[in-house]
């Protein structure tokens, strides 16, 4: 009996993703690659780009997350595991930091590994244009991009893709 339960959820499994590996405007994300280096965010199908967009990082952006506050981008895997919008970003995608590597790295340090890491808009504010955040890292640790580009992306990444964010 169980093995008939396991079969039919891999079958389901198998169904659904036959029926999202394209959509009616092409092949669908199945990957997020940030290169933090690049200041470069790219969407990927099947390993091979399909567009590409300007970020801003952390304000220390220079190597990877090692604890709450320290105001760095995470490097590794992830996920995007949910999303919501925002009074102050626009919309946000959630990545699953910490992930159980950047946990015990904390844990061995004795500090706290943090959270909250978004891929997010830039704020609207009138002092400061939204061209102003697109040129420096301003973030306290997340990945900031234009409004307009985060839209397109709300749209193209679904939650549960995976997401790698390279030095």
């Amino acid at each position: 009996m169980r093995w008939l339960l396991a079969l039919l959820c891999l079958s389901l499994n198998l169904t659904a993703q036959a029926s999202t590996t394209t959509t009616l405007s092409g092949p669908s994300v199945d990957k997020v690659l940030v290169l933090k280096s690049e200041r470069q965010l790219q969407l990927l199908s099947r390993g091979q780009p399909l567009k590409s967009y300007r970020i801003s990082l952390g304000k220390q952006p220079s190597g990877a997350k090692q604890r709450e506050g320290d105001l760095r981008t995470p490097e590794g895997l992830y996920w995007i595991d949910w999303r919501k919008t925002s009074e102050k970003y626009q919309l946000s995608l959630h990545i699953s930091y910490p992930n159980a590597r950047d946990l015990a790295k904390a844990r061995d340090q004795g500090v706290s590994a943090g959270g909250m890491i978004m891929i997010h808009g830039t704020p609207l504010d009138e002092e400061y244009p939204e061209w102003f955040f697109h040129t420096l890292d301003w973030t306290e640790g997340c990945i900031a991009m234009k409004n307009s580009d985060m839209r397109e992306v709300w749209e193209l990444v679904k939650d549960g893709t995976l997401i790698e964010i390279r030095p």
